[in-house]
């Protein structure tokens, strides 16, 4: 068993200096899915994707965890994920519970959203350039980071669309209609029909990658796993 593992990182750690210098002498030219069974990275970070996606495609994940759990837009465009107030109005329709309904309807939807977007990430995963191979391969989150910096912009816009069907679908919009019409303070405090799509689309993406720089770090950790095994054989 240990001649074979032995034999096997061997291998891994040739056939990642050959593709560390390939990447390094082409920069930006070559893409996760022409090198992403040698390096590892398109391996790791699609198991990582598709791993968070379908946690957070499970009912109440969003809310369930207060790390990710999706709050209201607000005047300054701060939320209510962290608990702050904006004005004595909003502490005390919180307290009293007006909007919970409202909170938990955005955190399923963000849920719905997840859940139909493997094929969005996985496109942003192909389309990685290896320009910054040494920064990826050498921190535990690093194709995470670079994802995010490289395809956020694309993410959100392809996003959008899941939230805004899955926020109609579920009643979050009649739900803000009805509150609103009882409420005319919420209009005041930021809280509108326009702003709970750009909402959940940005603290979804937020929860969404959160997650998977957690499957990451798992995936990287676990020396029997193949994509994590894989990245070893940088040497790194």
């Amino acid at each position: 068993m240990s001649k074979l593992c032995h034999a096997i990182g061997r291998r891994q750690f040739v056939a990642g200096m050959v593709v560390g210098a390939a990447a390094l002498a082409m920069p930006g030219t070559l893409r996760a899915q022409d090198l992403g069974g040698l390096l590892g990275l398109g391996t790791i970070l699609g198991q990582a994707t598709d791993n968070a996606l379908d946690k957070l495609a499970q009912p109440n994940a969003f809310y369930d965890d207060e790390e990710i759990r999706i709050g209201l837009p607000m005047i300054g465009g701060s939320t209510g994920r962290s608990g702050g107030l904006l004005g004595g109005i909003f502490g005390a329709a919180r307290d009293l519970g007006v909007l919970d309904g409202l909170i938990h309807t955005l955190n399923d939807a963000a849920g719905v959203a997840a859940g139909e977007a493997k094929p969005i990430f996985r496109d942003a995963i192909n389309n990685l350039s290896f320009s910054d191979v040494p920064d990826i391969v050498r921190q535990d989150t690093g194709a995470t980071q670079h994802l995010r910096r490289s395809s956020n912009d694309r993410l959100h816009a392809r996003l959008n669309p899941l939230v805004d069907d899955a926020l109609a679908s579920l009643g979050a919009y009649d739900q803000l209609d009805r509150l609103a019409g009882d409420n005319s303070w919420l209009a005041a405090i930021g809280i509108s029909r326009a702003n709970l799509n750009e909402t959940v689309t940005d603290q979804g993406l937020d929860g969404i990658f959160h997650y998977i720089g957690r499957e990451e770090r798992d995936l990287r950790a676990n020396p029997l796993d193949a994509a994590g095994g894989l990245l070893d054989g940088f040497g790194f």
